[in-house]
This record gives C-alpha cells, structure tokens and sequence, in this order.
C-alpha cells in the first residue's frame, strides 16, 4: 500500500510493528503464561524483534512474496483477491524467518534446534495468519487511509 516509496514505508512498518507486537504477545504467553512479567518481556525483545521484522519484510520476504502471489493473479482479479494472496504469502515467508529468529533468540542452534523450530514455526503460523488477515491487516490499512486518505478526483466544470 502506498503511492510512493515514502508511504509504503509508513504502511510497512506499521504492518511490521503491529504483527511484532501481537506475536510477542502470543510467544511470550506460550513461553511463561499470562503473568504480570508478560508485557516487560514483551518489552525487552520489541525493539530487535522489529528491527529484524523490517529488515526481513522490506529487503526479502516481500519480494518473494509479491513475485510468487503476482505469478498466480491476474491484473483482472478483485483488490481482495490480491489482498488476501499477498499477505498469505507475506505470513508464510515472515513466519519462517521470525520463527528462526524467535528460535536462535531464545534456544540457540544446539542439540533440540531443529525440534524447537519446527514447534515454534507452527505455532506461530496457526496465530499469524488469522491476526494478519482478520485484525493487523484490515487495521493498518484503516490506520494508514487515515494518515494518508485517497484525495477525490477534481471534478473539472
């Protein structure tokens, strides 16, 4: 989304922050359940979480993601159509390489590496896809029309 390079920045990380923060959320209350220390380790690991987010999203999920998805849609298939298949790819591509980072993070690359990725990655694939597309999505897009509204077209007299 976005008109410009300057916008589509603003959407991303607005995409990018609202997913990290809701997946920190989910993570750290498998991790140690729904305690009062939830919202500091929420805290201590936002600022890497999402700096690794942006850098993952803007330089390498989001290209294969709109190469693949733009390689099943049609320039005729409805906005929603594209929509939809463009964040189920960016889901997927994100939760593989967060789930690596949320692994690495916390467990390190030793014996039980591969068992703890594959638990992360599904786990956090059964809560991405149903936050982005049914709560951070719609809201970022709304969030975003606020910032930046489509101008009405100038009607000449």
């Amino acid at each position: 989304m976005g008109r410009n390079k300057k916008e589509a920045l603003v959407f991303t990380s607005m995409m990018c922050f609202l997913m990290v923060v809701g997946m920190s959320f989910y993570n750290v209350i498998i991790s140690i359940g729904a305690t009062s220390e939830v919202f500091i380790q929420v805290a201590a690991g936002l600022l890497p979480a999402l700096a690794v987010a942006l850098v993952l999203d803007i330089f390498v999920v989001s290209k294969v993601a709109k190469g693949l998805a733009f390689k099943l849609l049609k320039p005729s298939d409805p906005v929603i159509k594209k929509v939809l298949t463009i964040s189920s790819f960016m889901v997927c591509g994100m939760v593989i390489c967060m789930s690596l980072y949320g692994t690495l993070a916390h467990y390190g690359f030793g014996d039980n590496f591969l068992r703890h990725y594959l638990t992360i990655l599904g786990l956090n694939f059964i809560c991405a896809l149903p936050l982005q597309l049914l709560i951070v999505g719609p809201l970022a897009r709304f969030l975003f029309t606020k910032i930046y509204p489509v101008k009405a077209a100038v009607q000449s007299a």
